[in-house]
């Protein structure tokens, strides 16, 4: 398979690919990535080095707390990074209600985010920039009815009081630039707007984890905006004119004055009646100058296509 990659430029590279590394038990992934038995894992390393990112976020990959299938994939890779951030995710974390009226409490459908178990298909950084722990923020504990507009579907007595927002996680993760100053990474993954009933839970909550980085940057939420330079990567799951769900969340933010939208076209291709969507962006701060980006095919057996931004490294 030969891939074609980003051109070489100087500057910074960002990528996101929602690499659907996903088990149905915990410690899986970490013990099929160790072993080198994966059939996914040739491709996946063949695509991340087709990258050449200076920072990739991955979507879709399970989360163990001692991070061993994050540093086992990078043993794989033929340049591994120096520095590891898997991202606890909600998913598979029980809330103890009923979220979905079937009688159960304890089911992937009732937790904070979709999962049959706590981790499974997280999200994770593989970083050449060293990461800013003390200036770095998780706001994946934050309630979906403390959201200003809230669109909350109905739900059982008591569950808006410990009912997050993120279905996977929002972060903003800090990142130590060159010349010493920071470059925040936002990022996040939301749920898909479907597979759910009239109530449209799915949908509702996809439109608010959108609508959360336009709060933050508005001001409008407990935390400060996001400081410059800044880049929002992640898979909002939905498209911004076609397919199921809301797009005015995401057409907001592509519209937003405050960012850039240096990428277009399909994402993802689903097939049968759902077919090529755009699911996946890469969104750098207004001040931040963009070199080139592009879209690097998905390796064979794979749905989503890995995307990457290439960045002037700001000024001081």
């Amino acid at each position: 398979m030969v891939l074609t990659g980003p051109a070489q430029a100087e500057g910074l590279r960002i990528a996101f690919w929602n690499v659907e590394m996903v088990r149905k038990g915990p410690g899986l992934l970490a013990r099929d990535l160790l072993r080198g038995g994966d059939p996914a894992l040739p491709g996946a390393v063949e695509t991340i080095a087709a990258l050449e990112a200076d920072v990739l976020v991955l979507g879709g990959f399970d989360f163990d707390a001692g991070g061993l299938a994050l540093s086992a994939l990078n043993q794989h890779l033929p340049r591994p990074y120096p520095h590891l951030l898997p991202l606890r995710p909600n998913t598979g974390i029980p809330t103890g209600h009923d979220l979905d009226g079937n009688g159960r409490r304890d089911e992937a459908r009732d937790a904070q985010g979709f999962g049959t178990f706590p981790g499974q298909g997280g999200m994770a950084i593989l970083s050449r920039l060293p990461v800013v722990t003390e200036q770095s923020r998780d706001f994946s504990d934050f309630l979906w009815r403390d959201l200003p507009g809230a669109d909350l579907p109905p739900l059982p007595d008591g569950a808006a009081e410990v009912l997050r927002l993120s279905t996977t996680g929002h972060h903003d993760t800090a990142l130590t630039l060159p010349d010493g100053r920071a470059l925040h990474l936002l990022t996040w993954h939301g749920t898909t707007p479907a597979f759910d009933g009239p109530e449209d839970r799915n949908g509702r909550r996809n439109r608010d984890e959108t609508r959360f980085w336009s709060l933050l940057m508005d001001g409008a939420l407990p935390y400060d905006p996001p400081g410059a330079p800044f880049v929002l990567a992640g898979q909002a799951n939905t498209d911004p004119e076609k397919g199921e769900g809301d797009p005015a969340a995401i057409r907001a933010l592509l519209a937003d004055p405050r960012l850039q939208s240096p990428l277009s076209g399909d994402t993802v291709d689903y097939g049968g009646k759902v077919g090529p969507l755009r699911v996946s962006y890469i969104l750098p701060s207004a001040d931040l100058t963009v070199l080139d980006a592009g879209v690097i095919p998905a390796p064979e057996g794979a749905r989503h296509r890995p995307i990457w931004v290439e960045l002037a490294l700001p000024r001081p």
